[in-house]
């Protein structure tokens, strides 16, 4: 839940930021994104596995690294550090709920699917980074919070650049507001497994060409973070 919350409210912040400055909002909201993420995985990593998205603890389950009997605790606990963050958003910087919400600009069909493969680079370079935690080493952090800042810059004109079911959903059940949220629900997840199986099938098949380090349940579990709470 505090994973989520920090996250949360830290979108909001540079949200009403460039509302007050007229900023460049996809820039900031994608920087902001990033590095979020960053310091999550590189605080509370180590504590709870900084999970701040269903959709990456569903595919974390799926594949085995994470009991299938505390994903809905630990997604009601990302759900609820979004809405809290939503409401502490509006009490502290005068936003208005709906200014937080994430809706397609270009219509439904399209932002499912730049929901749906911006969350599967994302799963994909993670589960990646995971697999090579003994070379790649403390940059892992930094390099999962490129790959999301990335990923909400190209998902960002079209969809909001959510990637995450509690980013949409706490400020909808703030706001009443339940339109579209059903790709938010779906695509992320949808992305989140595809890109973990994708990468999967590839070290299966390239297993000989491989670095040497063994997988580390412990560092999917942190890193897959761009969502645990």
């Amino acid at each position: 839940m505090l994973g989520t919350f920090i996250l949360m409210f830290c979108i909001s912040g540079i949200i009403a930021s460039t509302k007050l400055t007229g900023g460049d909002a996809l820039l900031e909201y994608a920087l902001t994104a990033g590095l979020t993420i960053v310091v999550l995985i590189f605080s509370i990593g180590s504590i709870s596995g900084a999970h701040v998205n269903p959709a990456v603890t569903i595919a974390i389950a799926a594949f085995g690294y994470f009991p299938w009997s505390r994903v809905p605790l630990y997604i009601l606990a990302q759900i609820l550090g979004s809405v809290l963050a939503t409401l502490m958003g509006e009490f502290v910087y005068g936003i208005n709920s709906d200014v937080m919400e994430t809706q397609p600009s270009q219509g439904s069909q399209s932002a499912f699917m730049v929901e749906l493969l911006a969350t599967f680079i994302v799963v994909f370079v993670v589960a990646a980074v995971t697999q090579q935690s003994q070379t790649v080493g403390q940059l892992s952090g930094l390099v999962i919070g490129m790959a999301i800042r990335l990923a909400v810059l190209i998902s960002g004109p079209v969809s909001g650049g959510s990637l995450n079911p509690a980013r949409s959903l706490g400020p909808a059940i703030v706001s009443r507001n339940f339109d579209n949220i059903w790709l938010y629900l779906t695509a992320p997840v949808l992305g989140a497994v595809l890109g973990a199986l994708m990468y999967k099938f590839l070290r299966l098949q390239g297993q000989p060409c491989l670095a040497t380090s063994s997988p580390d349940s412990d560092m999917l579990s942190h890193s897959l973070a761009f969502g645990r709470s």
